[in-house]
């Protein structure tokens, strides 16, 4: 708060992604139909998981980590943008526009994490089937989640810390429908080269290590399976066709985002749409599509919902 009243800007302006009233129209219908999607189909996917004995592995148990952090992801820009749609004035105040910025690398850097957790997990089921129930038992599962929330935790704290000690003394205008570091350090009224490396370096330099770390993990795991023509291979390497579309997915945008300057370029709207509003939305239809023990166990959460609806009346 120090840094806000030494600055004297209470509040942020937001550009949004359009003008145009009838283009935010169409937007506004169609990130709402997303966001109507991806609320309810995690949480059909938590659920599913939870009431399903079948669904007691590890891999599960990741997979209900991801669903509930892209709730919570989806959750953090795409409300607001909503609202702004119907806005004259699109603003945010100092104090939202920072916990705003806290909480999207935090759930963020937590997700890639976990991204990173589920291919160590596919790399023991696969190499070490015999050891899979001693190598990743629950305790350790809970144990790697905490781990990657906390790392998560660690390197939004960072981003936050190192914005709150600029100064901010006139232009407060962000050309984007949300804040992050990259547009929030245009506007210092300060030469911020140094913060600009730290950040880069925490979350640029991070995003391309994990995601080449992953790449070569699934390239080699994907190796293995093809010389393998079991029903198992087949369906583990389905699995894995799954985790490499997510992580490319999230670490692309990610990398391109924030691995680079943080100068302006026409493509950064429409890949912070993709990385906050799209991405989200492609986990559930990824993995329900991809996995039949998810889909069956899913329609039979429907089907006992609808059952109770019927015997309730």
């Amino acid at each position: 708060m120090e840094s806000e009243n030494s600055t004297g800007v209470t509040e942020f302006i937001l550009t949004g992604l359009s003008h145009g009233h009838g283009i935010q129209i169409f937007l506004f219908v169609l990130f709402l139909t997303f966001y109507l999607i991806v609320l309810p189909s995690n949480i059909l996917i938590i659920i599913a998981i939870r009431g399903d004995p079948h669904l007691s592995s590890p891999m599960y148990f990741l997979l209900a980590n991801l669903a509930f952090l892209d709730i919570w992801y989806s959750s953090i820009t795409a409300p607001k943008m909503l609202v702004d749609f119907f806005a004259e004035r699109k603003v945010i105040s100092f104090g939202g526009c920072i916990t705003q910025l806290f909480f999207l690398h935090f759930v963020g850097a937590s997700e890639m994490f976990l991204l990173t957790i589920m291919a160590y997990d596919r790399y023991v089921a696969i190499c070490r089937p015999l050891h899979y129930t001693n190598l990743m038992s629950r305790r350790l599962c809970i144990v790697l989640v905490i781990a990657a929330w906390a790392g998560g935790f660690v390197h939004s704290l960072i981003q936050v810390v190192l914005i709150l000690r600029l100064p901010f003394c006139g232009p407060n205008e962000l050309d984007n429908y949300f804040c992050d570091i990259t547009q929030v350090l245009r506007i210092a009224c300060a030469d911020t080269f140094v913060e600009e490396m730290v950040m880069i370096f925490s979350s640029g330099l991070i995003s391309v290590v994990c995601f080449i770390a992953l790449l070569v993990s699934y390239a080699f795991l994907v190796t293995m399976l093809k010389k393998n023509a079991s029903d198992s291979a087949s369906k583990a390497l389905s699995t894995c066709y799954s985790h490499i579309t997510i992580v490319v997915f999230m670490f692309g945008p990610a990398i391109y985002i924030y691995a680079r300057p943080f100068d302006e370029y026409a493509p950064d709207k429409v890949v912070s749409v993709f990385h906050t509003i799209i991405f989200p939305l492609l986990n559930p239809i990824i993995y329900t599509l991809r996995n039949k023990e998810i889909t069956t166990a899913m329609k039979r959460v429907v089907t006992q919902h609808l059952i109770c609806k019927k015997c309730c009346r």
